[in-house]
């Protein structure tokens, strides 16, 4: 851990190499050692600065259900899912798995 607080910190090019796979490391190890608080501070703010970086936004659900988001965290994963996913079926359901991102707790009336 100390060694992504290092990279973090002093912006060197050390290993990992780019702050996204130092925020993930970091933000991982928290979420490893029940440091749920930090690692969703970390995580949100890897996606906030890298918005395209998918494995931050999936490593950032994973915390937001550790520290009791579950709604927050299935919300992520499936946009990660309707951004990312080439399967036909999922495809053809991507209108409505967005809408269900937006708000999972919708009924049609």
């Amino acid at each position: 851990m100390p060694f992504y607080v290092r990279a973090l910190d002093d912006g060197t090019d050390c290993r990992p190499s780019s702050a996204a796979a130092a925020m993930l490391g970091l933000g991982s190890t928290y979420r490893t050692l029940g440091r749920y608080a930090e690692a969703v501070s970390v995580l949100s703010a890897g996606v906030a600065e890298f918005p395209d970086d998918r494995a931050l936004a999936v490593f950032l659900a994973m915390a937001l259900y550790n520290a009791g988001n579950a709604k927050e965290a299935v919300a992520g994963l499936l946009t990660v899912l309707a951004d990312t996913s080439a399967d036909p079926e999922v495809r053809r359901y991507e209108r409505a798995i967005r809408l269900y991102a937006e708000d999972l707790d919708r009924v049609w009336d």
